[in-house]
């Protein structure tokens, strides 16, 4: 039985804030839903990107360092992040990147799907997947809704060996295998639709990754309550002999981390509170958002970090 739905997140070191921000909302399409900083680092922003809702399953996060050196892809790392879309769409995203100037690739098949990769301009890794039946799905922001980002296909992870890493999907999560094609295997959550889907690409002894701008820093999978991540994070230790933390309130959710046996680090969060638990849904990520144990350093940090100016770019067909 699937303890997760799926992704809650994915976490990613970023450059420049400001062309972090222009990209994700007016290139992609994608709604700002939290400006925070980082909760070990109150001097580097935490920027949210999500649907019009800021649902877990939707939200990119980033930590954006002005004068990051980019990073280097190896095992142990997210390979590349799926964002899915309607399948009729592609072709409006081909011609979208062209017109942007977005570094992309051709359409590819996978697993019978059809995926148009592409790189932001800090070079992390996505992938557009086009599926069937998402149409009437909500969707919100710059881009036409028969075009739009629906949320988090799923991520592939780039691995030495997939078994062990296999089963800690399989046991503490719920995914079940859905199938392979050469050197990857395709892990799903029966029944999810957004954010379900792991890929495991076993590529023997490739480089080790080399973090900075572009490299994903976590992946965090969605515990519908506290009690459904208690017992994800008792599996992880006691079954599979992982470190797990203890709970971290991260005051849009609560996280306990753990770094997988292919040493890429997962987090569970919960669903709750959510992004509007400190500011009106209709107006999340126009200000600055701090926990509670910044708030007396809040001039300080206001002054450190550098500003960043949101348009409200028209709807594109």
């Amino acid at each position: 039985m699937s303890i997760t739905t799926g992704l809650h997140h994915v976490s990613i070191h970023a450059g420049d804030p400001g062309r972090n921000v222009e990209f994700y909302t007016a290139v992609l399409g994608l709604r700002l839903v939290k400006k925070t900083v980082n909760f070990e680092d109150a001097g580097v922003y935490h920027l949210y990107f999500g649907d019009e809702a800021a649902r877990p399953g939707t939200l990119l996060t980033f930590f954006p360092y002005p004068h990051i050196a980019p990073g280097r892809l190896g095992v142990g790392e997210v390979e590349e992040i799926g964002l899915r879309v309607p399948a009729a769409s592609l072709g409006f995203w081909m011609h979208r990147f062209l017109e942007k100037g977005v570094v992309h690739e051709g359409i590819v098949k996978r697993f019978g799907q059809s995926l148009l990769p592409f790189r932001d301009p800090d070079g992390t890794r996505l992938a557009l997947v086009g599926l069937a039946g998402i149409e009437d799905e909500p969707a919100g922001g710059a881009i036409a809704p028969e075009h739009a980002i629906r949320g988090f296909h799923g991520v592939s992870l780039l691995l030495e060996e997939a078994g062990p890493t296999a089963a800690v999907l399989t046991h503490a999560f719920g995914f079940v295998e859905m199938g392979s094609e050469g050197t990857r295997t395709r892990y799903g959550i029966p029944g999810a639709t957004i954010g379900g889907v792991v890929d495991l690409h076993a590529v023997g002894g490739f480089l080790k990754p080399r973090p900075g701008g572009g490299s994903v820093h976590h992946i965090a999978f969605r515990a519908e309550d506290d009690a459904a991540q208690a017992e994800m994070a008792r599996k992880l230790a006691q079954d599979h002999d992982l470190d797990v933390t203890e709970v971290k309130d991260r005051k849009y959710f609560r996280s306990v981390y753990a770094r997988e046996p292919g040493h890429v680090l997962l987090e569970i969060a919960t669903d709750q509170p959510g992004m509007s638990i400190d500011e009106p849904m209709e107006s999340l990520g126009q200000t600055l958002q701090l926990p509670p144990f910044f708030e007396a350093r809040r001039s300080w940090i206001e002054k450190s970090l550098p500003p960043i100016r949101l348009t409200e770019p028209s709807q594109e067909r």
